[in-house]
């Protein structure tokens, strides 16, 4: 009996062509996923090809705000990287599988480390507006999965473990990089919700009484998908706003973005020297 077809791994297999044809024999170790306002970091990176998403087979293009939505292939900190100018979001219309549709492309390309960026409110009221936060663990709350389905599972096995999802040596070696740089760096427990609706102040009490530390509409769906494919992943959020009701806040797109341009110089710096030392 002939095997049941599987969509999703003859995409990524046709997407991954397309992609390698474009990046004319670059190999990237380290993929980066650059989130609201802190696409100018794909600037920095040097003999770089450029990829437009609508250029590739079966990628969705991005239309949040300040989301290029291209990919940038070349040199950073001495290696060799592939980095989403802009991501893809479930309140844009895309599904789960959709969303991490370029992570499991990296790793088709031989990326075996994610660092996966995004702006974010802070719930802890400790922190403060320009800090950066590490993630050390995340609460899913977008009520979806990427590896939920059948296809999934024939490109890596279905069951798998989120321990340590956001790789503790990378975490180690991002606090070094930020103290020797002398970047202000938390780390905490990121929420991530589907958005595009920023967050009540009931809700933001919940989620504090849920161990919760930032607050966002990204990342998670990415981070289940790395992981599925036995991807090592760093998550770093830009504080770029206290979340809804804490010290009487009120967020909005604006500041979001006003605060990344103010921090994105340091932003540079703390993930230039994270992928040198990988």
């Amino acid at each position: 009996m002939s095997q049941e077809r599987n969509v999703l791994k003859e995409q990524l297999a046709e997407a991954a062509a397309a992609l390698r044809e474009r990046l004319g024999g670059r190999a990237p170790e380290v993929g980066i996923i650059l989130g609201s306002g802190l696409g100018p970091l794909a600037e920095r990176i040097e003999d770089a090809a450029y990829v437009p998403f609508g250029d590739i087979p079966h990628m969705r293009t991005s239309t949040a705000t300040s989301h290029v939505g291209r990919f940038v292939c070349g040199t950073l900190g001495g290696r060799q990287v592939l980095a989403m100018q802009g991501r893809l979001h479930g309140y844009e219309g895309n599904t789960a599988q959709q969303v991490a549709f370029p992570v499991w492309l990296m790793h088709e390309l031989g990326v075996g480390a994610l660092i996966t960026t995004n702006a974010a409110g802070a719930i802890n009221e400790a922190y403060r507006v320009g800090d950066f936060c590490l993630m050390a663990d995340h609460i899913n709350l977008t009520g979806r999965n990427p590896v939920a389905g059948t296809d999934p599972d024939g490109i890596a096995f279905r069951f798998f473990s989120m321990l340590d999802a956001y790789d503790p040596a990378l975490r180690a070696l991002a606090h070094e990089v930020a103290d020797e740089a002398g970047i202000r760096v938390q780390e905490g427990v990121y929420l991530g919700l589907l958005g595009p609706s920023f967050e009540t102040p009931a809700e933001i009490r919940a989620f504090r009484g849920w161990g919760a530390d930032t607050v966002a509409m990204s990342v998670v769906e990415e981070v289940i998908a790395a992981r599925h494919v036995g991807m090592r992943v760093l998550g770093i959020s830009l504080v770029t706003n206290m979340a809804c009701g804490v010290e009487g806040a009120n967020p909005n797109d604006t500041e979001v973005l006003a605060v990344a341009a103010d921090r994105g110089e340091d932003f540079c710096r703390l993930v230039t020297g994270v992928v040198g030392r990988m």
